[in-house]
């Protein structure tokens, strides 16, 4: 089964890190949906929400303030200003 190796991180922490089936996230230029076998993209980050959903267990919300969002070779890398999980989602 393909799958995402994901890293989400702030500025000054780990946020979040794993596989994932899928990741949705909020860019300047609207949603942007990822599965495994996605084109490389670059895109800015805008402030709202990121959803992992993982190989295993309940998927994730992250509340995140910009950054960048990069995918290649089936692994998502965010680098967001600022970033928690969002544990009342």
């Amino acid at each position: 089964m393909a799958q995402l190796d994901v890293e989400v991180v702030a500025a000054d922490h780990a946020v979040w890190s794993g596989a994932a089936r899928r990741v949705n996230a909020f860019t300047v230029n609207g949603d942007i949906g990822v599965l495994p076998g996605h084109t490389p993209v670059i895109a800015l980050l805008a402030a709202g929400r990121v959803e992992v959903e993982p190989l295993e267990g309940p998927r994730v919300h992250i509340k995140a303030d910009g950054g960048f969002f990069s995918v290649e070779n089936n692994r998502v890398t965010i680098v967001a200003d600022d970033a928690v999980v969002d544990a009342t989602a």
